[in-house]
């Protein structure tokens, strides 16, 4: 068995890396599964070590030599490593770095607009190895890093250059409390000030519950008329579905909330927890390609019109009113969840809770109307259902 275990590691390795060299010998501005593909394979391989420790400075050395291979300027000064230093030693010196974020820029073609800035990011860390236990988060975040390469390359590559500066950031230490995030926004490499609007992605490759299949869920547009408008407007790609939420029903759960916190317009892209989160089953087979083909075009369509559009999101103090949309995505989960036991079977208490929140959902939409309580109870309730049933 031992012989086998180590046989079919070489196999992965091997595999792994002849979808890599596929994908990095077809450099173009076009969006393929097979690329995304090759990136989760080479990503979530054992080459990595779930991107974690020793496992996470050999994926931010990989990371920074595609970015220089796309002809990306380093995001850094004259580097595309920026350090990530404990919490405790904020600024004390290199004895204390955890981790490294790593980053590139394209500036903006817009003598006008180009000291304005518009961050696509994902984090690349995951759980490592526990004992002879490999995590290799595929979806988790392989996923979101193999959008932002494949993002990356379409405007390094596209001949129409974007009028304000991209900034590509791969972040780490987000399974560490968002420290990469975190120290990213308080010392950004471009002035804060211009930064126009973050979106980062987290779990882009799965089905939510394995019940929501053709959803991706987008967060953040309550906080800015112009995003939400953006959102509504931009077409996905057929087969792909947006649903729409608040951030506020999750809480702070990825790379988004150092952002929001600065009052940056931002959207969180994920297609949700699922059985094999945080597990060693979060297995690069597992990934749907052609959704993440397809939430990668939309992030990339999204992105351009940030870029491109002449006037630029406005940080909402206070939300924007609630609406159905965001009532009938959460519907459609727990009646997903409900009829389907085969695909996420429950319990008793937690069918009870499901059911008792399927009830109140339909009465919201009954009335055709969301009243301040019912958000109020949704945010709750939401949240409970994340960390009881989900």
């Amino acid at each position: 068995m031992a012989g086998s275990g180590a046989f079919l590691m070489s196999f992965w390795m091997a595999y792994s890396a002849v979808l890599s060299s596929i994908a990095e010998s077809e450099l173009s501005p076009e969006i393929h599964a097979h690329e995304l593909r090759a990136h989760v394979y080479r990503l979530a391989s054992p080459e990595f070590l779930g991107r974690r420790g020793p496992g996470a400075a050999r994926t931010a050395r990989h990371l920074a030599a595609a970015f220089k291979r796309l002809g990306l300027k380093p995001a850094f000064g004259d580097s595309y490593y920026q350090d990530v230093p404990s919490l405790l030693h904020e600024g004390v010196g290199k004895a204390d770095v955890i981790g490294r974020n790593v980053g590139a820029l394209l500036p903006g073609r817009d003598s006008r607009l180009q000291e304005e800035w518009v961050l696509v990011s994902a984090h690349f860390d995951h759980l490592g190895k526990r004992g002879n236990v490999l995590y290799p988060g595929a979806d988790d975040n392989a996923s979101g890093i193999a959008m932002l390469l494949e993002v990356a390359e379409h405007f390094a590559l596209s001949e129409d250059k974007p009028r304000r500066t991209l900034a590509f950031i791969a972040f780490d230490q987000e399974e560490a409390g968002l420290r990469g995030s975190m120290h990213f926004a308080a010392h950004s490499p471009l002035p804060f000030r211009y930064l126009k609007a973050a979106l980062t992605a987290d779990m882009l490759g799965r089905s939510m519950a394995n019940v929501m299949d053709e959803y991706v869920f987008v967060l953040g547009s309550e906080r800015s008329a112009y995003l939400r408008e953006l959102i509504e407007k931009t077409p996905p790609p057929p087969g792909l579905v947006i649903g729409r939420l608040g951030a506020d029903l999750i809480g702070t759960r990825s790379d988004y909330g150092p952002f929001r916190d600065r009052r940056v317009p931002f959207l969180f892209f994920s297609t949700g927890q699922h059985p094999d989160y945080h597990a060693p089953s979060d297995l690069p087979q597992r990934i749907d390609y052609r959704k993440l083909q397809c939430i990668s075009q939309y992030i990339r369509d999204v992105t351009k019109q940030l870029a491109d559009g002449d006037a630029a999101p406005a940080w909402n103090d206070k939300p924007l009113p609630p609406d159905l949309d965001e009532v009938r995505t959460v519907a459609v989960l727990v009646n997903r969840v409900l009829k389907r036991p085969d695909l996420y079977p429950l319990p008793e208490k937690k069918r009870q809770l499901v059911q008792s929140v399927q009830k109140r959902l339909n009465t919201i939409l009954e009335q055709g109307k969301v009243a301040a309580e019912d958000r109020t109870w949704l945010i709750w309730n939401a949240r409970l259902l994340l960390f009881t049933v989900f």
